[in-house]
């Protein structure tokens, strides 16, 4: 029979074992990257938080609130080089940066324009399925109170472990990204690179003065 004290140093043993054990999974599950469903409802949750505050808000503060989650939830180089296709490799890396940051400006004064105001909006996800190229489909819908409910399917891949929206696809079918592709590449092929860093910062400096009720 074990004596008192060796019982008790099993004991200890198999106490200190358990909370190493759990220490290890708590530490699995801070380091475990963001899954493709926990990124997108990261998105609508800064876009309903921005929603039911913008007017306080107004466009600067909402774009300053959502700059940050856009920039963690986008991989916007990766959808700036395929917003202009083949012409991506015939600029220089100069270019190239610069497309880049007017891109990710845009995009942020995109969301920042148009999430102007809140009626009861709200976002439901549908689900999440894998995608071509090893990405993934997180499919979702914009409920609206006051009007009819918008599907919005989120594209994603895996870059550098973390998962990160490459594509959004309106009513579950229009591809953003193909959209920009075709504007892009096109305004490039008639006007030249400098053309679209052109059009985008008009666009982004729309969103900054335009009326609410006058936006698209």
């Amino acid at each position: 029979m074990p004596s008192p004290k060796t019982g008790f140093h099993a004991l200890l043993a198999a106490a200190c074992a358990t909370l190493c054990l759990a220490a290890s999974a708590r530490a699995e599950a801070i380091a475990a990257p963001p899954a493709p469903v926990q990124v997108v409802e990261k998105l609508h949750a800064a876009l309903l938080g921005v929603m039911k505050d913008a007017v306080k808000l107004g466009y600067e503060g909402r774009y300053e609130k959502l700059a940050p989650v856009l920039k963690e939830t986008y991989d916007t180089p990766f959808m700036a080089e395929k917003s202009v296709g083949r012409h991506w490799k015939d600029a220089t890396p100069a270019k190239q940066a610069e497309l880049v940051e007017t891109f990710s400006r845009f995009m942020i004064a995109n969301y920042a324009g148009r999430f102007d105001g809140y009626s009861g909006q709200s976002f439901q996800t549908l689900g999440e399925e894998p995608s071509a190229q090893g990405t993934v489909l997180v499919r979702t819908r914009l409920v609206d109170p006051q009007g009819e409910a918008v599907q919005l399917n989120y594209r994603l891949r895996s870059e550098s472990g973390s998962w990160k929206i490459i594509d959004v696809y309106l009513n579950g079918t229009v591809s953003e990204l193909a959209l920009r592709r075709s504007e892009y590449a096109s305004l490039i092929k008639r006007e030249g690179w400098n053309a679209v860093i052109a059009a985008l910062d008009q666009r982004i400096q729309g969103f900054a003065t335009t009326p609410i009720d006058h936006k698209l």
